[in-house]
């Protein structure tokens, strides 16, 4: 763990730097006086707190400045599904870009957007078949609801606005998707924000106050309250429901199976649109392309990013059904929306790259023929007393982490900090593995490890765990 590779040199100011320590310091310290770092506390960087330095991916490993060596047990943040450092992806970008740089989608197409387009409509269930591609996640999910709202007003619905998601849930930080997103940290700051964001309770069975003993009765229950919320709103002001197949914030919470069958329905019964939030969940990170082939369903709109170009490459998509994308497609309409990079040619071949590396290397087959043996690696922590809830699917796991495993008391305020941040997360950090621990909701540890890791890096990841958990439950918190 976090063995040392030698580190040649780095070009640092024109200057040719030898000394390791030397080289990690400089890049910090120029880190620290212009470099705006997201999501960060930059308060917590100083002289005596470096900013990690990655300069160097190999496979699912990544190295930084100092020579270190981490396992990439969160994929950069759910994205790089191949790993890191595969010539081939980038001599797909390099071609491209020697035939078509950029142009855009306004007006005009390009071949690999085409390409892309169709092989994405090939992969998708049911009739999502029209690909607006997007630079990223959070664009996907603010297209979404933009369309979802011009298409009820096409249709002469006037009223339909409001979108409903779940509490705790995350899908983005731009002014729409932000209102979508319930994490009251992340919106307090700028509030208001757009009107009409309804929330659910998130599909938390660990924490579950209705059919706490019946997992597929929680699930039908927890499909209802969307149905109680679009009837308290009124079913003429909902415009559409933002679902991620399996939820990331609050730590991989996946639902049962008749679940979403149920939320189909409802959605069906008082006209409102059903959008998939796949950034995270698409192209196997559960095991297989989309969220509907495991759950066996069909929604209105898929979103998606991230593993899309493996990492590789900054591009997103919203997916529409035929139904959706048909009234725009006649007379002089149009969805006046768009951004500059979207489907950008360079990106495009590069997912284009990705998904044909995914197919031909069986790379979903291998998260599905480990997941059973990841779960198995995480459920035998328990026996750490503050490991309380094991839960995830695929390569997309939680442990969440208690103060008592019969109560399942958590930890909250400066006790949380003192776990996650004061402890977890350096110590983990420290013996080579990157994973995120999380506090938007109870004390949460998440692993999404590259969809090609094997069970030998299962078990190393289990085993930095094992270390960590057991040197947290003896501490005085």
């Amino acid at each position: 763990m976090g063995d040392k590779v030698t580190l040649h040199e780095t070009i640092s100011d024109g200057i040719a730097v030898t000394d390791e320590k030397h080289a990690s310091h400089n890049y910090s310290e120029r880190a620290r006086r212009n470099l705006w770092l997201q999501m960060s506390r930059m308060g917590a960087y100083s002289d005596h707190n470096e900013v990690p330095i990655m300069v160097r991916g190999e496979g699912t490993r990544v190295y930084d400045a100092n020579g270190t060596e981490y396992f990439d047990g969160l994929s950069g943040l759910f994205t790089n599904a191949l790993g890191h450092g595969r010539s081939d992806i980038g001599a797909a970008a390099a071609k491209q870009m020697s035939e078509l740089a950029f142009f855009p989608l306004w007006t005009y197409a390009h071949p690999r957007a085409i390409e892309l387009a169709e092989r994405l409509a090939s992969l998708t269930p049911g009739d999502l078949n029209r690909v607006f591609f997007t630079s990223g996640g959070a664009e996907a999910n603010e297209s979404a609801w933009k369309l979802a709202r011009q298409y009820h007003k096409m249709r002469g619905d006037l009223d339909r606005y409001k979108v409903i998601s779940r509490d705790v849930a995350y899908h983005g930080t731009t002014l729409g998707a932000l209102t979508i997103t319930s994490l009251e940290a992340y919106r307090k700051p700028f509030e208001p924000l757009v009107p009409g964001a309804v929330k659910v309770p998130a599909v938390n069975f660990y924490r579950a106050e209705q059919h706490g003993d019946d997992f597929e009765a929680f699930g039908l229950w927890q499909a209802h309250q969307i149905e109680e919320a679009i009837l308290r709103e009124g079913p003429e002001t909902i415009a559409a429901v933002f679902l991620e197949p399996v939820q990331n914030a609050g730590g991989c919470f996946a639902p049962p199976l008749g679940y979403w069958k149920e939320v189909r329905e409802i959605c069906d019964r008082y006209g409102v649109l059903l959008v998939s939030d796949e950034v995270i969940c698409a192209f196997g990170r559960i095991g297989t392309w989309f969220g509907g082939q495991k759950y066996d369903y069909v929604p209105d709109i898929i979103t998606c990013a991230k593993g899309i170009t493996a990492g590789y490459a900054p591009l997103g998509a919203m997916i529409v059904s035929d139904r959706i994308a048909e009234p725009f497609l006649h007379d002089d309409v149009a969805f006046m929306h768009g951004f500059t990079w979207s489907g950008h040619p360079a990106s495009c071949a590069v997912a284009l790259k990705a998904l044909e590396i995914l197919e031909n290397e069986k790379v979903l087959e291998n998260v599905r023929a480990n997941q059973g043996y990841f779960q198995q690696s995480l459920e035998s922590l328990k026996d750490i007393p503050i490991v309380g809830d094991v839960r995830g699917t695929g390569y997309f796991w939680g442990i969440e982490l208690v103060k008592d495993q019969v109560t399942k008391e958590t930890w909250a305020g400066d006790d949380a900090e003192r776990l996650l941040r004061g402890y977890v997360s350096p110590e983990v950090f420290r013996r080579g593995l990157i994973c995120r621990s999380d506090d938007r909701g109870d004390p949460v540890v998440q692993l999404a490890p590259p969809l090609i890791s094997t069970r030998d890096d299962i078990d190393f990841m289990a085993g930095v765990l094992r270390e960590v958990f057991t040197g947290a439950s003896k501490l005085n918190i």
